[in-house]
């Protein structure tokens, strides 16, 4: 079988990543996402995700491709400079058919451990925040109202792979908060205002922990919804953390309780 190859930054392929990379009107458009990076591939792959492309520069990498090698096309190092979002992504690059979890569909054992966010619109908090769940072995993040697509480079980025480890949903809050008084789980929103210190709270049972912005903090249906209101001691001058760091440190106090 002839080596399928692109030299040429102007081939119609190279542009499609591109605007798959820079556009999420185009993600939405066509259920296509991009991947970069050997390890951030290989979580997609076990995920059971579909890759439509792999694209894989001849100077950089030598993979074979592994499971998706049929779909292989070796690029020159132009030619992947031009694709790439980032750079030190290992010469790889796969375009990805994007895949729809709906809240049903997520697995929950006994007593689980949710992480739940509301409009927290920076793709690379949201990252964090993944990559965390996934070390502290949550059950799902669950992310209301999204103001960004789960398959931004950015995020994708920044949650190493993470998007593809933990179960990932997007909807709105009330469906969300429904789904969790269905399911006996409870309610744990970080807030300053009216709350107890985290340490305090119990979280071995079933448990959501709920973060919203760091400008406006949760809106008043999570408020309202709430079981109990936690909150992080801010022992300097500024009144809040980063959300992503916010949600490692009560994830992690989670785990410690169940521990």
């Amino acid at each position: 079988m002839e080596e399928k190859r692109i030299t040429s930054v102007q081939n119609p392929r190279v542009k499609a990543v591109v605007a798959l990379q820079q556009k999420s009107a185009e993600r939405r458009r066509t259920g296509l996402f991009v991947v970069e990076g050997r390890r951030e591939v290989e979580h997609c792959v076990a995920a059971g995700m579909e890759v439509k492309e792999l694209f894989v520069c001849e100077e950089m990498e030598a993979w074979n491709g592994g499971a998706v090698a049929t779909n292989m096309t070796v690029v020159t190092k132009d030619v992947y400079e031009k694709m790439a979002y980032r750079g030190g992504t290992e010469g790889v690059v796969a375009v990805v058919r994007g895949r729809e979890r709906w809240l049903e569909e997520l697995e929950l054992g006994e007593n689980p451990l949710i992480v739940v966010v509301e409009r927290v619109e920076k793709p690379g908090n949201l990252g964090a925040i993944l990559r965390s769940a996934d070390a502290a072995g949550a059950d799902a993040v669950i992310v209301c109202d999204a103001l960004t697509d789960l398959y931004n480079p950015n995020l994708i980025r920044s949650s190493i792979g993470a998007v593809f480890t933990v179960p990932c949903v997007v909807c709105e809050s009330e469906e969300c908060i429904r789904f969790l008084k269905e399911h006996d789980i409870q309610i744990l929103t970080a807030q300053l205002q009216d709350s107890h210190l985290y340490y305090d709270t119990d979280m071995k049972r079933g448990t959501a922990i709920v973060m919203g912005t760091e400008s406006t903090g949760l809106t008043e249906v999570w408020r309202k919804a709430a079981d109990a209101h936690i909150r992080i001691p801010m022992l300097g001058r500024l009144d809040s953390l980063n959300v992503s760091v916010s949600a490692a440190v009560l994830l992690f106090e989670a785990v410690r309780q169940r521990n």
